[in-house]
This record gives structure tokens, C-alpha cells and sequence, in this order.
């Protein structure tokens, strides 16, 4: 019997060589489907694996990098320290595309600091963070993005206030945030996408639902709330370079294009008639008025390429550094001596 032909991208791959290991999450986990769609956007968009960096910390968010693009280099760190090895390995070779998974605790507990100065320092990266509300790896405790006095049966309630990911990005300074839920896969898809081609780094805050331990219908982070209570600001589609723009049936004056860094173009057909995703105080307040009435707001929240990225204030050239050679890296002897005799 003949075998089916695969079929290939413009890169010569198929779907099936942007696969990873096979999971060992939970059936059903959040993480895995947000695994699934970054497969099927590396697929879509001719990504080169070798040309990609993955990064993660530690939990269960941080064992997704193994489920995808498996012929691409990774690196998983320790517990909330994904941001300074990424940023060091993007400073080494800015050329590379970097993908870091994080989770709730990595990013908003023990690794809050460090992900609040990769914002500060613009590193280019797409930064997702699986949010689930709960610390799933070690059982079931509430997590920085609990949300106040919601009870879990193993947890008992919790008495704190949550950190919402999305506003300490936008007062960090980000300059694209996007929020998302892992039950609307085509969202997610073109979120990534267009966070593949941002300037800078990219955060994406995915409510990702843990169905071992924080899948109650009341719990904010569960599919059953995500689905009743999904609003999206905007209806996404990316148009990658050199592809013709078509835009089917839309409504006169409720179409806003952005233009990304490298030429490609983010539609937004918008649901909410005064929301400005270009807005940083707007986008705060929207966030404000969601939580207040128990939204889960889902979409681009904020977006400015003005910034530039931590390679291009570093004033890189074309060549990485890790590209470049030894007698190019290290000083001379001469000029050694030289500096040595300064201190004579």
C-alpha cells in the first residue's frame, strides 16, 4: 500500500518534524493544547528549528518545551531563572528566535523579579506563561494567580489578592501583552504568531486550566469559566509578509491594521468600539474593570514596537557574538600588556 506524501512547508518540513516527546502531563492539561498550537505556528510560518530557543524554569509549565519543536536547541533552568539564562544566550546569539514557557509560580512568584527586568531590558523573546492557579507539580497549592478567598479542596481558601501577569507587564513596560485562554486554540495560534515577529519581548499571559487540582466551574483558571466568560477584545488574524491581505465581511470602520517590526501585519477586527490597543493607562483600566466583573479578558492588550530590544541598545552587528572568532572576542597580548603596565 503506497504511503500518504507528507505535506511540506516552504522550510521542507512537516507538521510532524516541529513535534516534541509525547506528554506526560495530565490528560487534558492546558499546557498540552497551547504545545499543540505551537507546532502547528511553527509549521505555518517556515520556522527553521534550528533556528529557535526554547526556555523554561521549573513546574509543570516548564516540562511543555520537551512536547515541541524537538530538533530545536532548549534549555531548562532553575525554579524562576528562565529569564537570565534567555538573556544570556540572546545576548550571545541575537539571531535566534527565542520561545520561554514559564508558569505562574515561576514567573509570578519566585522568578517576579527576574521577569520584571527581562520587561525592563527588552529581551527579545516570546514569553508565555501557563497559567493554571495552582502549583499542580507539588499538589495543588494556591499560586501568586489564585484569585481572593477562592477555596480548592486540598488548598482549604485563599486570603491574598492575586498578581495579575498581564498589569505587571504593562508597568514593567512591555511593549506587547496579550492574554489568552488554552481553550480557544485559534487565538492562541495567532497571538504566537504575531509574538513571533514583535521587536521585543512578547508576554503572554494563557489561562491554561489544571484539570488535576483547579478545574472547579468557579475557579477563574477552569475551562468551564473560561468558556461562560471569555470576552475577547478583538477577533485576531496574522498575515504573514508577502501574502496578499484579505479581509472577508467586515463592518466599515471596525478594522485596525498594526504593522510589526519585520513587515508583517496584525487585523484586529474590534469588539469593543472605544478599546485602544495602543493605550498603556486604557489597557490597565480594562484590565481593572474585567477582573471587577469577573471577565476573562482575552486578546492583544497593549502593543508599542517603538523600543528597541536589548541586542539592538547592545549594538550588535549582523554576527552574532557567538559567531565571531577568538582573536575577534579576546584582547591581544599586546594590548594586555599594555593595560597591565597601567597599573604599574
Amino acid at each position: 500500500m503506497d504511503r500518504v506524501p507528507l505535506k511540506l512547508n516552504i522550510a521542507g518540513l512537516s507538521k510532524a518534524d516541529y513535534a516534541g516527546n509525547p506528554s506526560t502531563l495530565c490528560k487534558g492539561c492546558g499546557h498540552n493544547s497551547i504545545a499543540n498550537q505551537l507546532v502547528q505556528v511553527a509549521y505555518e510560518l517556515n520556522l527553521r528549528p534550528q533556528e529557535i530557543i526554547k526556555l523554561s524554569g521549573i513546574g509543570c509549565s516548564s516540562k511543555s518545551p520537551a512536547y515541541f519543536l524537538g530538533m530545536s536547541h532548549g534549555f531548562n533552568s532553575l525554579h524562576g531563572r528562565m529569564p537570565s539564562l534567555g538573556t544570556g544566550a540572546l545576548q550571545a546569539n541575537h539571531t535566534l528566535r527565542a520561545i520561554g514557557v514559564s508558569g505562574d509560580g515561576d514567573t509570578g512568584s519566585i522568578g517576579l523579579g527576574q521577569f520584571k527586568h527581562m520587561v525592563r531590558r527588552n529581551v527579545r523573546m516570546v514569553y508565555i506563561v501557563e497559567n493554571n492557579g495552582v502549583y499542580g507539580l507539588t499538589k495543588g497549592q494556591f499560586s501568586a494567580t489564585a484569585e481572593y478567598k477562592h477555596e480548592l479542596k486540598y488548598a482549604g481558601r485563599n486570603d491574598f489578592p492575586p498578581i495579575d501577569i498581564c498589569m505587571e507587564a504593562l508597568v514593567a513596560g512591555a511593549g506587547f501583552v496579550a492574554r489568552s485562554f488554552a481553550g480557544d486554540a485559534k487565538q492562541v495560534r495567532e497571538l504566537v504568531k504575531a509574538a513571533l515577529s514583535f521587536r521585543g519581548l512578547a508576554v503572554l499571559d494563557i489561562i491554561s486550566p489544571c484539570v488535576a487540582f483547579n478545574d472547579e466551574d468557579d475557579s477563574r483558571h477552569s475551562y468551564a469559566y473560561g468558556r461562560a466568560n471569555e470576552k475577547a477584545l478583538q477577533e485576531l488574524g496574522f498575515i504573514a509578509p508577502q501574502e496578499e491581505i484579505i479581509i472577508d465581511d467586515y463592518d466599515p470602520g471596525t478594522v485596525q491594521v498594526v504593522e510589526l517590526h519585520d513587515g508583517s501585519r496584525l487585523t484586529l477586527r474590534k469588539l469593543e468600539a472605544d478599546y485602544d490597543a495602543s493605550d498603556r493607562l486604557g489597557a490597565m483600566a480594562r484590565l481593572q474593570r474585567a477582573d471587577e466583573a469577573g471577565e476573562l479578558l482575552t486578546g492583544l492588550v497593549y502593543y508599542d514596537d517603538s523600543r528597541p530590544s536589548l541586542a539592538e541598545v547592545s549594538g550588535f552587528g549582523a554576527t552574532p557574538l557567538a559567531g565571531l572568532s577568538d582573536e575577534q572576542l579576546r584582547p591581544s597580548r599586546e594590548s594586555l600588556t599594555t593595560l597591565m603596565h597601567g597599573y604599574a
